[in-house]
């Protein structure tokens, strides 16, 4: 640049060019750098999206039965994945205290990349964290998990003033209880259903998800927790 006059010469015009483009250059790199090794260190490809699916579900039949195995607790496998993660499930539920994904599905450090927030309510936030799972850490199944008695949903439902941040949950949630008015049935409990419904609709939006799924890579399911008998139920 002429830095006296505050003009850029010609010169100066295609270094500053070729400087931008090795920039961009060097972040595309950097970002397949960050995916070749991210699939490098995850164990998730061994797993096709049906076989990480059923994987789930025999932990949840462990867990209602009072059989869990506790795998993946050990120290070996705190050394094993310290230095890198290979989920073989991501999990979108809800925040509620009642509903540990690695408990209910009887599994261990390092097997489920949760994603837990009020409502299971698919944020741009843990869209992208979702995003992250699956395409760098290669995750085949991915379950939005909704549960019997959200507080979420019953607030949805109510759809009243709450106090402080809290009522942020609501408005995403909002759709899905208006899908399932007029029908007969406990109105909160329908609306649970039809929640992780419309925020696996939400998830599909996503080009890399979709990509996942197109290929075979990826598998969404909707699953409903049980409060009272601690059974994950498909959600189709």
């Amino acid at each position: 640049m002429g830095y006296r006059t505050g003009f850029i010469g010609r010169r100066d015009f295609f270094r500053f060019g070729s400087m931008g483009a090795f920039g961009i250059a060097a972040s595309s790199l950097l970002w397949q750098v960050e995916q070749a090794q991210a699939a490098d260190l995850s164990g998730a490809s061994s797993l096709s999206p049906d076989e990480a699916l059923q994987k789930l579900l025999e932990g949840n039949q462990r867990f209602v039965q009072h059989h869990p195995e506790y795998p993946d607790q050990s120290e070996a496998r705190l050394l094993e994945v310290a230095q890198a993660q290979h989920p073989f499930a991501t999990v979108l539920s809800c925040a509620d205290s009642r509903v540990p994904a690695e408990i209910v599905f009887d599994q261990g450090i390092g097997d489920i990349f949760d994603v837990r927030i009020a409502g299971n309510i698919a944020t741009p936030e843990a869209l992208g964290s979702i995003e992250y799972a699956v395409v760098l850490l290669g995750t085949p199944v991915l379950m939005v998990l909704g549960h019997e008695r959200c507080g979420a949903v019953t607030a949805a439902v109510q759809n009243e003033p709450l106090p402080g941040a809290i009522g942020a949950f609501v408005k995403p949630i909002l759709p899905a209880v208006e899908q399932v008015k007029g029908l007969s049935g406990d109105l909160v409990d329908n609306a649970v259903t039809a929640n992780v419904r419309y925020q696996m609709e939400q998830l599909k939006r996503s080009q890399l998800l979709t990509e996942r799924v197109q290929s075979g890579q990826l598998r969404i399911v909707g699953g409903r927790y049980d409060l009272d008998s601690g059974t994950v139920t498909l959600v189709a």
